[in-house]
């Protein structure tokens, strides 16, 4: 006999971005949420304007499981054992042997071998979900934006404005609901 699920034998039902009881439209999601925070960074913090403007092939960079060291632009997809497998600098594709250079076959530096997880150092920010990917993208494409302007820029101190930009959009007063603001 088929088991059957019915909202009417629940008492509450949550939802949150990752696991809902709906399906997304994922490539739309994706340009609102890169857009909402392209939009705070080139408006509210004055980078450059080119990061409100996308091609299909833009999207081309995204992949659940990078990991962006936020030291130095880099980001990075990990094997399972903690080694590097590729690698860009903002979405700068680096070369074969760019990647043996700097990473070899050694573990990643923010890589903790006893849990088979990344450390959560403040160094680093892993992009596991669907609705961080577009996060992914607008941060590769500001660290190209700044390798750009400031020559070759080895440093980066951006994270503190996607935080803010981050606190800006989820805000209540943000939310609408029915054509009603949240209060």
């Amino acid at each position: 006999m088929a088991q059957y699920f019915s909202l009417a034998t629940c008492d509450v039902v949550g939802f949150d971005l990752d696991h809902t009881l709906c399906r997304y439209n994922l490539p739309e999601s994706a340009r609102l949420i890169y857009n909402s925070f392209a939009q705070f960074l080139v408006k509210e913090r004055g980078y450059d304007k080119e990061l409100l403007t996308l091609t299909s092939e833009d999207w081309d960079f995204c992949c659940k499981g990078l990991a962006l060291d936020l030291e130095d632009g880099t980001f990075i997809k990990l094997a399972d054992d903690g080694t590097v497998l590729r690698a860009s600098h903002g979405t700068k594709m680096m070369t074969p042997e760019a990647l043996a250079k700097a990473y070899g076959k050694k573990e990643w530096k923010h890589f903790v071998s006893d849990t088979d997880m990344p450390c959560c150092s403040g160094k680093c920010y892993f992009y596991d979900n669907y609705f961080d990917l577009p996060g992914a993208l607008l941060c590769a494409r500001v660290v190209d934006s700044l390798t750009k302007q400031n020559r070759g820029q080895k440093t980066f101190d951006f994270w503190k404005d996607v935080v803010a930009g981050i606190q800006h959009n989820f805000k209540m007063s943000a939310f609408k609901v029915l054509g009603m603001e949240c209060p």
